[in-house]
């Protein structure tokens, strides 16, 4: 493709190449590739499920070990609450109380969240400040009907002149209500860590937000600092990062040529949290935490939810003491056959790596070789949930173009639902990932691995979305735990479905993992 000199300045801004945005172009023209589902991992094939003495016992070896780490909190935050509120901006534009009443609607656009959140909306942890900020607005308001005063209800928290929730990142909308105040999903992030990150009394977060919001998640810790310090006896270092520009892609037309805008400039857009590996890979702790700003919970449910993260992150520093100590041998001169063989036997039962298959055929320079490429790599221990309705990507053992099977974190969208074979291996799946990891990224040297080295770049997206009214065509780069992290070591770990409590919707937030007992 040609590029104007206007094109590429607009490029060169961005931090990209002419010939980074061409394989972004010719990625379009290819088409997704689908994944090529093996098995679904179950327990016993793919995910571990333990017992209560074996939980204990990783608990205790984080617990024993964790002072002499650093450990890191990772929280994707960009997200708008736009998505969260989409059903009542729907509503705010749509109802019309003069022509039809709340239960007419509902029965219209029959959707049940909705119908939720207008039984209960008086347990929402903002709702008495939308009532007061309503009646400072309207001084009639007592006076209306149930359905005009419900609607203004509505509008009084998404809108400017209210409290104007729709326009917030997910993570500084209220998310619970205590007796004496309401916390926010960023502040619930920092209770949670002081309980099992926290060393000599300090817990270290770090927030990837959008560019535009770092200042209102600063100004939220600075209101709330003095008190959550205080009920947690916690110090908190908290840092931010912005998704990169150079990390967003071109936008294409239905044709796989580049998209432009009314002003006839390419048109980028941010290439999914599959970009934040970049950010990830800032990060130079020992032990880095990962979950998503809106799965919390109120503190009286907390402590399994940090049983957990212990466990798992006891799983890690398991491992990862084994795996070094193979890497040391295998760097010796000494290691002898039976050890190669007992390495290659944890590679495969513990990790779940294939490609070993010739191995008793290679000679001992090349099983050292083989054993070392597949053990030194970053690690993660993923929690699964067990399937019970709720959205999310699944644990799969997957093949890859090299013909070795791996255990991968697939989203719907990557699986070909046209293969009957890979549908019912989808549709017979168990488990769900909740986004609840800890990764190591130091190899057994104490070296950080470069992450992007071991990114499948194959596993990017294509969707369609609109500009300006016009479809186009967008790419998200590999999912930061789907494609972005392929290469990695992985364990998977069954979890209780009780540390999964994602907000989606406003009426997630009605349900009792989010309600707090009076």
């Amino acid at each position: 493709m040609e590029f104007s000199e206007v094109d590429i300045l607009q490029i060169e801004e961005k931090g990209l190449t002419t010939k980074e945005v061409e394989r972004q172009l010719q990625i379009f023209k290819r088409g997704n590739i689908k994944v090529d589902i093996q098995e679904a991992a179950t327990v016993g094939n793919g995910i571990f499920a333990y017992d209560e003495k074996t939980k204990h016992a990783f608990i205790e070896k984080f617990e024993a070990e964790k002072d002499k780490l650093e450990v890191l909190k990772f929280v994707p935050a960009s997200g708008a609450a736009t998505r969260m509120f989409k059903a009542l901006h729907n509503f705010a534009t749509d109802f019309n109380p003069e022509k039809e009443s709340l239960r007419d609607y509902l029965d219209k656009v029959n959707d049940k969240s909705l119908q939720l959140f207008f039984e209960k909306m008086e347990n929402l942890p903002f709702y008495k400040k939308a009532k007061q900020q309503v009646e400072i607005n309207d001084a009639d308001f007592s006076n209306k009907s149930t359905n005009e005063q419900k609607l203004q209800l509505v509008k009084t928290m998404l809108y400017e002149d209210g409290l104007n929730l729709s326009n917030l990142p997910k993570g500084l909308v209220p998310f619970h209500a205590y007796p004496n105040y309401t916390a926010t999903a960023f502040e619930e992030h920092l209770h949670s860590a002081a309980k099992f990150i926290a060393i000599k009394g300090l817990a270290k977060l770090h927030f990837t937000v959008a560019e535009k919001d770092k200042e209102k998640f600063e100004a939220e810790f600075q209101a709330i600092k003095k008190r959550v310090e205080k009920d947690t006896e916690t110090r908190f270092e908290i840092t931010y990062s912005f998704q990169d520009p150079k990390t967003d892609t071109i936008a294409a037309t239905k044709e796989n040529n580049a998209f432009r805008d009314e002003e006839n400039k390419l048109f980028f857009r941010p290439g999914g949290h599959g970009a934040l590996i970049e950010n990830l890979n800032q990060q130079k702790a020992d032990l880095i935490f990962v979950k998503n700003i809106d799965n919390v919970v109120v503190s009286d449910v907390r402590s399994k939810m940090v049983e957990m993260k212990k466990m798992l992150g006891g799983k890690l520093l398991a491992l990862q003491s084994q795996i070094f100590n193979y890497l040391e041998k295998l760097d010796s001169n000494t290691v002898s056959e039976p050890e190669l063989d007992e390495i290659a036997k944890y590679l495969e039962e513990e990790l779940f790596v294939s490609g070993l298959s010739e191995f008793t055929n290679f000679n001992k320079t090349d099983k050292i070789k083989l054993l070392h490429e597949k053990l030194n790599r970053p690690l993660r221990v993923c929690g699964m949930v067990k399937n019970e309705g709720e959205a999310g990507g699944g644990p799969f053992l997957v093949k890859d173009d090299k013909g070795e099977i791996s255990l991968q974190i697939i989203e719907g969208a990557q699986i070909d639902k046209e293969n009957e074979k890979q549908l019912q291996l989808l549709n017979n799946s168990t488990h769900f990932n909740p986004v609840d990891i800890v990764c190591g990224t130091k190899d057994y040297k104490g070296d950080h691995f470069q992450l992007d080295d071991f990114v499948n770049e194959k596993m990017s997206f294509i969707a369609n979305k609109t500009k300006d009214g016009k479809a186009l065509k967008a790419l998200e780069r590999p999912g930061l735990w789907n494609g972005g992290m392929a290469y990695w070591n992985t364990v998977f770990i069954e979890v209780p479905v009780e540390t999964f409590n994602p907000v989606k919707t406003v009426a997630d937030l009605l349900k009792p993992s989010h309600q707090v007992d009076k």
